[in-house]
């Protein structure tokens, strides 16, 4: 036993094995030894890092909850400005569009795309 498999945020077995399965699978040298290629390994370092992130950030508020008097309040607040929402769909769309009419512009080839703005922006998040 090394002295992190006791530490409060170590994933669990069965929760690297997932991650380990996730990936394409593994080559195994002449003796039957497993090994990865540097695209698993950064996989499941990724998936690792962002399992004991939230692990941490549940852990901080689920502290403020109790610490303080508008504690869920704030645990929200906490919550939503470290995991925000990536931008969807429509959202990536509408920006993209800006992007192109200013390239556009920037090359004196400007045209009018509020038809395709307006079409966007009438479609649900």
């Amino acid at each position: 036993m090394t002295i992190t498999d006791n530490h409060p945020i170590t994933p669990p077995p069965e929760l690297v094995n997932m991650w380990m399965s996730e990936d394409a699978p593994w080559d195994s040298d002449s003796f039957g030894v497993l090994t990865a290629r540097p695209s698993q390994l950064r996989h499941i370092a990724t998936q690792a890092a962002r399992w004991g992130a939230d692990q941490e950030l549940e852990a901080c508020c689920e502290w403020i909850y109790k610490l303080m008097d508008r504690g869920l309040e704030w645990s929200m607040d906490l919550r939503a400005s470290r995991r925000p929402e990536p931008p969807s769909l429509k959202e990536q769309a509408l920006l993209q569009l800006d992007t192109l009419n200013a390239d556009l512009g920037m090359h004196g080839l400007g045209c009018d795309l509020s038809q395709i703005r307006r079409a966007l922006q009438s479609l649900p998040d």
